[in-house]
Formats: structure tokens, C-alpha cells, sequence
């Protein structure tokens, strides 16, 4: 599955009544809980419990481990019991796809970097910095379909009309609503940055217009 598909398919189980309350009790718990806990704490028969607990598995978000709860050692031990935990994995869906933690983590290295420098120097540094982790993480992209399938997977919904990549989704919606000189410059520098790394000779201008992203990709320069 794509990430899009498994994030989606991760909430939508907790759409079913007995995952959702077994997934609140499993997160509730400061320890890893056992299949027999899990029942008894949500009123559902152990067997049912097992189904929605691995499936909760399956969907990503819960894990397991194996412990022997008796804590006894050797033969006669017993074998050891699966236990159930929150899952590292972080989930998060919208629509349209939004990246407010991108721009949190370049805002954050902004300010941690500012010291003497005007705060919108720092904010276009930070952002290029990480336009070029971005494009160093997606490799060559010779062709601008290429550079659209990247944006794509960045919330940009970006579609090739022509020459160019206009992205019909801004994934920094509600910042550059409320900050717009600021976050569209951010933007910019970022996507200017990821194609310098990924698809030299593609530029990004501000070309901003309603219903989009400020930013508009291509033609290839010269």
C-alpha cells in the first residue's frame, strides 16, 4: 500500500466500536496488555478481543511483544504471552493533504539558527536546508512527471499543464492564509531548493492565484 492508502485504512479501523474501545484501553494502560486484560477491560469475549486486537496490528496501530508474566525463568516457566502496545507509527489524515509539520520543523530550525539574522533570512535558510533533503531523499528527476510524482507525495497535488507543474493544493493552507508573505516565501525557497538538488534547470516562481499553491513549477530555464 501506499502511505496515503495506509494511513487511511490505520483510522478507518477505529470506525468499528470494539477496536476503538480496545484500542483507548490498550493506549490508557501504562504497560503492554495481555489478550485476557484487553477483554476483561472492554467487556468482550476473549476470542472477539483477539480478532480486533491483531487486526489493530495488522493496521498499524498497535504493536506487540512477548513476556512471561509470571516472571519465572526455565522449564515449567510457561510460554510467554503476547502483549499489546500503542505502535510507534504516527497516523494522520487530511484532506487535502496538509504538511504542517514540515513547516513546524522548519520554522523550529528558523528560530534555533536566528541569532542575529532577520527572522525571514533564517526562515528561507531553514527551508532550503530542508528543500534539499527532500530532493537528495528523491534522487534524479529528469522529466517534469517525475517532479510531480515527488510534489505529489508532498501534498501538492501538482498537475502537468504543458510546460509547467501548477500544484492545486497549498499544503501549508492555513499558515500562508494567515502569514501569507512569510509562508509562501518558505515555500518557495523550499521547492526552489528541493528542484536545485533533484531537477537542475527546472525553477519554481511565486505565481499566486485563487484556488492553488502560490508556487508554480517549470518550465525547464534556458
Amino acid at each position: 500500500m501506499d502511505d496515503f492508502t495506509a494511513q487511511v485504512t490505520g483510522v478507518g479501523a477505529l470506525a468499528d466500536p470494539a477496536r476503538r474501545a480496545l484500542y483507548r484501553y490498550v493506549v490508557g494502560r501504562q504497560a503492554p496488555v495481555s489478550r485476557d486484560e484487553a477483554a476483561a477491560g472492554t467487556d468482550l469475549p476473549r476470542h472477539t478481543a483477539t480478532f480486533h486486537l491483531d487486526r489493530l496490528v495488522a493496521d498499524g496501530l498497535l504493536a506487540t511483544e512477548y513476556r512471561r508474566l509470571s516472571g519465572r525463568r526455565g522449564p515449567g516457566a510457561g510460554r510467554p504471552a503476547k502483549l499489546y502496545r500503542r505502535a510507534d507509527r504516527q497516523i494522520a489524515v487530511t484532506l487535502p493533504p496538509r504538511q504542517y509539520e514540515l513547516a513546524a520543523r522548519i520554522l523550529a530550525a528558523a528560530v534555533d539558527s536566528a541569532k542575529d539574522a532577520p527572522p525571514a533570512d533564517a526562515v528561507a535558510a531553514a527551508a532550503a536546508a530542508a528543500g534539499r533533503e527532500i530532493g537528495a531523499a528523491a534522487g534524479p528527476l529528469p522529466a517534469l512527471s517525475d517532479v510531480a510524482a515527488t510534489l505529489a507525495d508532498h501534498g501538492y497535488e501538482p498537475r502537468v499543464e504543458a510546460s509547467s507543474v501548477v500544484l492545486a493544493n497549498c499544503p501549508f493552507h492555513t499558515l500562508a492564509r494567515d502569514h501569507t508573505a512569510l509562508v509562501c516565501g518558505m515555500n518557495l525557497h523550499l521547492l526552489t531548493a528541493l528542484l536545485d538538488v533533484a531537477a537542475p534547470g527546472t525553477t519554481a516562481r511565486l505565481e499566486p492565484a485563487p484556488g492553488r499553491c502560490c508556487v508554480v513549477v517549470g518550465p525547464l530555464s534556458g
